[in-house]
């Protein structure tokens, strides 16, 4: 496959199914639903890092909204290829919230990687502590994060070096 191909396949990749876009996106939703649950549940049970529950519950709902934004026919192109100026906004936009995220997985990372390991133990008069669930929860949903954000920067390299190989053997 040219490098040609391999860019139109990535513009316009082939069609799916509806009932495939919508099992994709409810399983992409099951995270943030589950930080926005657990972040409101477990809101005042961190004070020896209170911003953890208020990060969790951040993340879920700015996730979500992206999520949801992403469904929206602002978000698609015209069938001609053109964009429109809302679909511009939307990108716009999409842009702003994703990279709202990325300064956002930097401050937790420092909220929770900064506690580790913590006091779960809320017995101990005067000892700040940070419950169980909740801190485990954010604990993993960020290493997630930052695994699935090294796996998409392997893959957008190797699909660089890919792209240049073939226009190199090309020429």
């Amino acid at each position: 496959m040219d490098p040609k191909e391999m860019l139109n396949y990535v513009k316009s990749p082939p069609k799916t199914s509806t009932a495939c876009l919508v099992i994709s996106k409810l399983l992409l939703l099951a995270i943030p639903i589950a930080q926005i649950a657990i972040g409101a549940v477990y809101l005042k049970d961190c004070p020896q890092q209170h911003y953890i529950p208020v990060y969790v519950l951040v993340c879920g709902v700015f996730s979500m909204f992206l999520a949801l934004l992403s469904c929206l026919p602002c978000a698609r192109e015209t069938e001609e290829g053109n964009r429109t100026s809302l679909s511009l906004a939307c990108s716009v936009w999409n842009a702003l919230v994703s990279t709202f995220l990325f300064c956002w997985l930097i401050s937790g990372s420092v909220w929770i990687y900064s506690i580790y390991p913590p006091n779960y133990n809320q017995t101990v008069a005067g000892d700040p502590y940070c419950n169980k669930t909740l801190y485990l929860f954010a604990f993993w949903t960020t290493t997630l994060g930052y695994i699935l954000l090294g796996l998409g920067l392997l893959i957008g390299c190797c699909f660089c070096i890919c792209t240049c190989i073939c226009a190199v053997a090309k020429n």
